[in-house]
């Protein structure tokens, strides 16, 4: 039997067969795409075996189960064919050594040579693999005769030279009515053979050509449409899709309609997934389903129902986003959507990890995978190891959040942020500083970029930033992220859903050292959170609430704080996650000693097997001052004057307008100066000018009040606070990079301010010596 640009397979197959027949077993395993030929180049070899007078058994999902018909002779070869479908094989390649019960019960012949064909999905390394693809362009025209030579050349495009797809499609165009144009019905009818994201060069080809032909401005609307679309996983071509899918709409209301229009609505939707236009999507998504009930089209209805359920969500609404994807399931099922199911129970399954439900969660993702496999949905085991991967990121079970998968799909599909989720599940691994390095590298794409995983992006790279990111990439990141406030992050279709974008910005402000802002943000994710019954939320957010608000001096905040911690331990012990338990509960005192001292130009810090080395300055010196005498109030004018840190004296008489007008313009000069030398390294142009600042600021301080009444510190105080603040949590930041568990340590502890302190939070050492 001869099959068409299928020689040298045949000829392979033709050769185990000898073998075979002199007595030698062996495995081929045939794989390939659905469509490639796999089941026809088995009924070949069986063609083959038949001449060759080998006895052929099926085997597998197409077993004929039960003994033989007749009983085997002995040393009888046999060809067993196994065409599974399954993702491999465990076949036998030397069966000689089996008992003959197996092959054939009750026989009581002796085993003869066996050999094995079988066809799979893909090759799990047993037998020889015979690979299928498509054919080659001069092959493919024999396989489709008949068709016009244009036709031809984009069946072989849009089929990737498939026997399967081909052949099934080629039906179709001969089918044609004379007056339609078979390249631009090929354009609309093949379906894309890329996941989500990927690019059919195929299909994109045969619409770029049929839209160069003189079509019906309904039809060209409809072909501008989907190329609209299926550019989307091009993401340098951002402007090319907007001017294709407004040309595209023009044209679409223009012929009046109503399915074109909302074939093309659906359309420009995917091919202008802009998070900022989320109303907008709403809005449009009732138009698809009312134009598509106008015109009959229930597919396309299920499709606008499937974007007002994305909408709600990114709005924040999920009662009417649940509600609007059990109506979609049920519509999708009606039109005979056959992966309706598994994308709805993907979203469910979402919905299920959002609200604690973890078990469920689980299941549902197991049935996700069983339905998608059903299905032969492409992108199934891509949909469940998101849903998998944020249950495992919620529940601080990151050992089952593996950094590598991320980076393979970053790999494959360059442009659409995969990276920013390796850098996260890098920092929720414990590696930092790949962590930090993937954020200073991802920050300038994701910036300028957009698409419908750029909110998850920005919201990955600020969990990495408001960790360990330099307050730059946190302030790039806050404004990136702002606009955005009072909805949630979701990622494409929403199958995943990271939380409200106020606890990212939240925490984002905390390491900005906003807290104001940062509670602000927070208060506004821990409502969201509560309305949406979103624990597993609530509890992360109150958590970092509680650290923001530890850090403040405010009336209530400890209070507040604690109220938060306790809450936030409660849901993380009954819902069982994991690293929020780890991160809540207090780290045990060492009880040993933590070293920062000045060693020649450089303070040195030791501190439990951590150590940092940092240059001297202004910030370290106040950070020895704060840290020797623990627990006291030290003014920020005592600070940059080098004092004890006791009460400030006594207000002496004002000097005189001039006087302290001098004094300004002096001071202005030495800052500028100590600016100038802590940039430089000069330790000892710091110290002789820090000296000299001393000595006006103390001037200044003693001149305090007027007439012997008090009057409070102006512009001196004020600019010994912003002072102070900057070089101190300069100095902390620096410390962080090196010794991160020591750097969160002062971070929990310092109080900055007018007043000053170190108030030692739980975990830090028993006593330090500077």
């Amino acid at each position: 039997m001869s099959l068409i640009g299928r020689d040298q397979e045949l000829s392979e197959i033709g050769a185990l067969l000898d073998r075979l027949r002199a007595g030698v077993g062996g495995c081929i395993v045939v794989t390939g795409p659905p469509g490639a030929g796999k089941t026809a180049l088995l009924a070949a070899a069986a063609e083959l075996a038949a001449r060759r007078g080998i006895r052929v058994e099926y085997t597998g999902d197409r077993a004929l189960c039960g003994p033989p018909v007749t009983p085997y002779r002995p040393g009888e070869p046999v060809l067993l064919l196994a065409d599974t479908g399954s993702a491999g094989i465990e076949p036998a390649s030397e069966p000689a050594s089996e008992p003959a019960s197996e092959l054939a019960p009750g026989s009581g012949a002796p085993p003869g040579p066996r050999a094995l064909l079988a066809a799979a999905r893909e090759h799990t390394g047993d037998g020889t693999e015979l690979r299928l693809g498509g054919l080659p362009g001069t092959e493919f025209a024999v396989l489709v005769p008949g068709l016009p030579p244009d036709a031809v050349h984009a069946l072989w495009l849009v089929s990737g030279g498939l026997p399967g797809p081909a052949l099934s499609l080629a039906e179709r165009l001969r089918g044609l009515d004379a007056d339609v144009d078979p390249v631009a019905h090929l354009a609309l009818a093949a379906p894309s053979r890329a996941q989500f994201l990927e690019l059919d060069l195929g299909l994109v080809r045969v619409l770029e050509a049929a839209a160069e032909r003189p079509l019906a401005p309904a039809v060209r609307a409809r072909v501008l449409a989907r190329l609209a679309r299926e550019l989307l996983a091009d993401s340098t071509a951002v402007a090319r899709r907007r001017d294709l899918a407004d040309t595209a709409l023009g044209l679409a209301r223009a012929s009046g309609d109503p399915g074109t229009v909302a074939e093309v609505l659906d359309s420009r939707l995917h091919a202008l997934w802009d998070p900022a236009a989320t109303a907008e999507r709403l809005a449009t998504a009732e138009e698809i389903v009312a134009r598509a009930r106008r015109a009959g089209d229930a597919a396309a209805e299920s499709r606008g129902l499937f974007w007002r359920f994305v909408a709600h969500a990114e709005a924040g609404d999920l009662a009417a986003a649940e509600a609007a994807l059990g109506v979609y399931a049920r519509s999708a099922e009606q039109a005979g959507h056959t992966d309706a199911r598994m994308v709805a129970l993907a979203r469910q399954a979402m919905l299920a990890t959002v609200r604690g439900r973890f078990d469920e969660a689980e299941a549902l993702a197991d049935e996700v995978l069983a339905a998608g496999n059903r299905a032969g949905v492409r992108d199934t085991e891509r949909l469940v190891g998101s849903v998998r991967h944020q249950l495992a990121v919620v529940r601080g079970r990151t050992e089952k959040a593996p950094v590598e998968p991320w980076q393979r799909m970053a790999r494959r599909l360059p442009g659409h942020y995969f990276e920013a989720t390796a850098a996260r599940a890098m920092l929720e691994a414990g590696r930092d500083v790949e962590a930090g390095l993937e954020l200073e590298r991802l920050l300038p794409a994701v910036l300028s970029g957009t698409g419908p995983r750029w909110t998850g992006a920005l919201a990955d790279l600020a969990a990495v930033a408001a960790r360990i990111g330099s307050p730059a990439a946190a302030a790039a990141l806050y404004e990136a992220l702002l606009p955005y406030r009072g909805r949630l992050v979701v990622w494409g279709g929403a199958n995943t859903i990271t939380g409200p974008v106020d606890d990212y910005l939240g925490r984002l402000a905390a390491r900005l050292d906003r807290p104001a802002a940062a509670v602000g943000h927070l208060d506004a994710a821990e409502e969201l959170s509560r309305r949406l019954g979103a624990l597993p939320w609530l509890a992360l957010t109150l958590a970092a609430r509680a650290q923001v608000l530890t850090r403040r001096d405010g009336t209530g905040d400890r209070e507040r704080a604690a109220q938060d911690a306790k809450e936030a331990r409660s849901i993380a012990e009954r819902l069982g996650m994991d690293g929020l338990l780890r991160a809540l509960r207090p780290p045990a005192p060492s009880g040993g000693a933590w070293h920062w001292v000045l060693d020649g130009r450089d303070w040195r810090l030791r501190a439990d097997g951590e150590s940092a080395q940092i240059p001297d300055g202004r910030g370290p010196r106040y950070l020895r001052a704060l840290l020797a005498a623990p627990g006291q109030e030290i003014p920020a004018l005592d600070l940059v004057a080098g004092g004890s840190g006791l009460a400030a004296p006594p207000a002496d008489p004002v000097l005189d307008d001039t006087a302290r007008a001098a004094f300004r313009r002096r001071l202005a000069v030495l800052d500028e100066r100590l600016d100038a030398a802590d940039r430089a390294g000069d330790v000892d142009a710091a110290a002789a000018v820090q000296a000299e600042r001393g000595a006006l600021l103390a001037e200044l301080r003693r001149s305090a009040g007027l007439g012997g009444r008090p009057r409070a510190h102006g512009d001196e105080a004020e600019r010994a606070r912003v002072g102070a603040t900057r070089a101190l949590w300069g100095t902390v930041r620096r410390i962080e990079a090196a010794a991160p568990l020591a750097g969160a340590h002062l971070r929990a502890s310092l109080r900055t301010g007018r007043l000053m302190r170190y108030q030692p939070a739980p975990g830090g050492p028993g006593r330090w010596q500077v």
